[in-house]
């Protein structure tokens, strides 16, 4: 117990005699940490665009308007039964003007000819949702050779680029993002590597005593170590105080991005709370460890 103390108690005197590194120190840590938030955001808010873009992916078969409601059931029946398709949404004639009047009830015009025409001039269709945006090549392949008299026209527009251009941004997203968390973890070492080295040098006739006192290697390369924790354990709280009020100043504008859908990413991160700064306080923990160790062995040659 009282080696457990005078560690504890030598690590907060290296840190009180050392404030400015400290401070230093802990910046770099609370930034590198600040970027790998950010990118872990950036990573959901983009699997999150994707998985919005892929549910609008859609092909549409319009039917003839004579066609009868069991003939347009049964090829619903039919390609329900297609490779990678996962839902057949039927939307009739009623429905389709329906759905044209909500949209255009703005414009005059549009409504005004609607009513001089005297009928419903749309047509029934088959709207097929596939079940792998990634397999939707194929599924068009299937749908241009389904073979019905009551098939109208096919519309296969290739919605499925638009997902293809949202994963390359990601992905060079994701990799802008690796390339700054390096950098900002080299720094993080590189800094906390000479803090120690100072600290080191400043104390460097006590580990000479220690040493010839028969003090063990352990005991005096403990203090350091501990040191490199508090600076973590500091940085994870600074971050953690930081972060959430940055979250809830970007809530609004993702809700307005995302309108009708249930994204919130101070949900996410709070009920991944542990997991996520829990992983980065063992990470920023054992980088901080390993710099500091690095430096007691090679400038207290111990």
């Amino acid at each position: 117990m009282n080696t457990i103390l005078r560690i504890l108690k030598f690590s907060a005197q290296d840190i009180a005699r050392n404030v400015w590194l400290s401070v230093a120190t802990i910046t770099i840590l609370v930034l590198t940490l600040f970027s790998i938030n950010i990118m872990a955001t950036v990573r959901v808010i983009s699997d999150n665009a994707i998985e919005v873009i892929k549910g609008k992916v859609d092909f549409s078969v319009y039917l003839k308007s004579e066609a009868g409601e069991g003939e347009i059931l049964a090829l619903k029946t039919k390609i329900e039964g297609l490779n990678n398709v996962k839902s057949v949404d039927y939307v009739s004639k009623q429905q389709a003007l329906q759905k044209f009047r909500d949209k255009n009830q703005n414009n005059q015009q549009v409504i005004e000819a609607l009513r001089e025409l005297g009928k419903n001039p749309l047509s029934p269709s088959l709207n097929i949702l596939p079940n792998d945006t990634t397999q939707a090549a194929q599924l068009v392949e299937s749908l241009k050779r389904l073979d019905s008299d009551i098939i109208e026209s096919r519309d296969f527009s290739d919605n499925a680029a638009i997902v293809k251009k949202v994963d390359y941004i990601t992905g060079k997203i994701n990799e802008a993002g690796l390339f700054v968390i390096i950098v900002f973890s080299l720094t993080s070492l590189l800094v906390i590597y000479n803090t120690v080295k100072v600290t080191i040098y400043t104390h460097r006739r006590e580990i000479e005593i220690m040493r010839l006192v028969g003090a063990s290697r352990s005991f005096i390369v403990a203090p350091f170590l501990v040191s490199a924790l508090i600076y973590t354990l500091i940085a994870i709280l600074l971050i953690t105080s930081i972060f959430f009020p940055f979250l809830t100043l970007l809530q609004p504008y993702l809700e307005v991005f995302f309108t009708g859908y249930n994204i919130n990413i101070v949900s996410y991160f709070i009920n991944n709370f542990w997991f996520i700064f829990g992983v980065e306080f063992l990470a920023a923990a054992f980088a901080a460890a390993s710099a500091s160790l690095l430096a007691v062995r090679k400038y207290s040659k111990v």
